[in-house]
């Protein structure tokens, strides 16, 4: 991308990013197209194949509460049932699939998936749910389920993991603005901010490079 931009780092399945995404429809909002936003998948959990303990499934509703704590959204743990895997590559890779296709509405279609995860207790780790979420928004299901099943887009899911690890981003979200006048770019938020304090952030920044 050309100009001022930002690069998110987040998963489908971070319950933080979750939490993050009402901030994420108040900057599209208040910039639309003059701050595009590269999205790129962290790899939250990619290839996990064991079900959930008791205990781990304890741990991620804590989790939960807080971010509902935080940000208000609605939360359905139901999903987390017995034999869940909580494999976060196949919903990546589908925000890499859609993202090919419509990158504009990358963020709308990872939006989707979370709620649909969250809130609405639907399995994203599963081919035709996902599927079923990109023909909402105007994708060819059947071809994109066959593309998502692809090694190519397998592959291109774990090259956005790596370039997570290059950037050094070690937890999810992270925010990156940028460039500024000197070419470089900077940490907007590491970690759940609400959406007003992040939007003053890139006000202000927005303000100074322009100066």
């Amino acid at each position: 991308m050309d100009g001022p931009h930002l690069i998110y780092f987040a998963d489908p399945m971070c319950s933080w990013c979750y939490g993050f995404s009402p901030a994420l429809d108040e900057i599209r909002r208040a910039f639309g197209r003059a701050l595009p936003i590269r999205l790129v998948m962290g790899g939250l959990r990619p290839g996990t194949d064991t079900p959930m303990t008791e205990a781990a499934r304890l741990e991620v509703t804590t989790h939960w509460r807080h971010v509902h704590d935080a940000s208000g959204l609605p939360f359905d743990p139901g999903v987390l049932g017995e034999g869940f895997v909580y494999d976060t590559d196949p919903a990546a890779r589908a925000v890499v699939v859609f993202r090919r296709s419509e990158p504009e509405l990358a963020v709308t279609y990872l939006g989707r998936l979370q709620r649909a995860f969250y809130a609405e207790a639907r399995d994203v780790t599963r081919g035709e749910v996902l599927a079923d979420l990109a023909g909402e928004l105007g994708a060819d299901r059947e071809a994109f389920l066959a593309e998502w099943d692809t090694e190519a887009a397998k592959q291109e899911t774990w090259r956005d993991y790596a370039v997570s690890q290059r950037a050094g981003v070690t937890g999810f979200p992270t925010l990156v603005a940028g460039p500024n006048a000197d070419g470089a770019f900077g940490v907007v938020t590491r970690g759940y901010a609400p959406a007003d304090q992040v939007v003053a952030v890139l006000r202000d920044w927005l303000e100074r490079i322009a100066a």
